[in-house]
């Protein structure tokens, strides 16, 4: 599995590099309402639009997912409560099978 991951990265590597190696052409960005306009290369504006999708897409999944870590949370604390009550009452069975108990212990 760790080849596969190595492989499949050095792949989009060199895939991105054969890319950007194409695509040197400088082109003007100019922003509308701002007087102000760059010359960059193609290929640099192309991979900071797709890392800025990646960005946002990556945002608004972990931010559409806050009610199931919500509930995973609430799940967690529910779980540990009720483990906390199966031992108190582990230890008071054992406790009336052994012939003890608590008015005894006291």
């Amino acid at each position: 599995m760790r080849y596969f991951y190595w492989g499949l990265t050095a792949l989009i590597a060199i895939i991105i590099a054969c890319f950007a190696v194409s695509n040197r052409t400088a082109v003007d960005l100019e922003f509308w309402p701002l007087p102000l306009a760059l010359s960059v290369p193609l290929y640099l504006v192309v991979l900071v639009v797709l890392l800025l999708g990646l960005a946002v897409g990556w945002f608004a999944g972990w931010a559409g997912s806050w009610r199931v870590r919500r509930e995973r949370r609430r799940h967690a604390r529910r779980i540990e409560e009720l483990e906390r009550d199966l031992g108190r009452l582990h230890a008071a069975s054992s406790d009336a099978a052994t012939g003890k108990s608590l008015v005894q212990a006291g």
